[in-house]
């Protein structure tokens, strides 16, 4: 049976997260079924780590503000997590998932595909996300 996507209710949060208007600053696309639909939404990363779980499999959209001293500006992200315990099948089946997802999700500045609840970490991303951003003015102190 082939992927759908509820494309309203995801471009929904997808678009919550990319207001500059709200403080939602991530959201969850999990798999019910054969389906991709929002998993939640929030402010604290650390709540969007707690929906990887070892069992899960989801796509997330998460927003960092990076910078430096010279400016602050927000960054995207798009993370593709992967359970440990998730087989094969549903392992090679989200790559194929993810581009109905990125029908939707089509702004970000780097893409992660974890399965690491390590590689979660915010500062790692942060980290990378800065690095993709271009000029860092805080170089000269470094």
């Amino acid at each position: 049976m082939s992927t759908t996507i509820d494309k309203e209710a995801c471009r929904e949060a997808y678009d919550q997260v990319r207001d500059d208007n709200t403080d939602i600053n991530w959201a969850a696309f999990k798999y019910e079924g054969s389906r991709i639909v929002p998993a939640g939404q929030g402010q604290d990363y650390e709540d969007f780590k707690k929906l990887c779980t070892d069992d899960s499999r989801l796509f997330g959209f998460i927003r960092v503000t990076t910078g430096d001293a010279m400016s602050k500006r927000a960054k995207f992200t798009l993370i593709t997590w992967i359970g440990e315990n998730i087989g094969g099948l549903q392992r090679a089946k989200i790559s194929t998932d993810k581009a109905q997802v990125k029908e939707i999700v089509q702004n970000f500045a780097k893409e992660f595909m974890l399965s690491d609840k390590r590689d979660l970490d915010e500062e790692c991303i942060r980290e990378e996300l800065k690095k993709a951003g271009g000029a860092n003015y805080d170089a000269q102190t470094e």
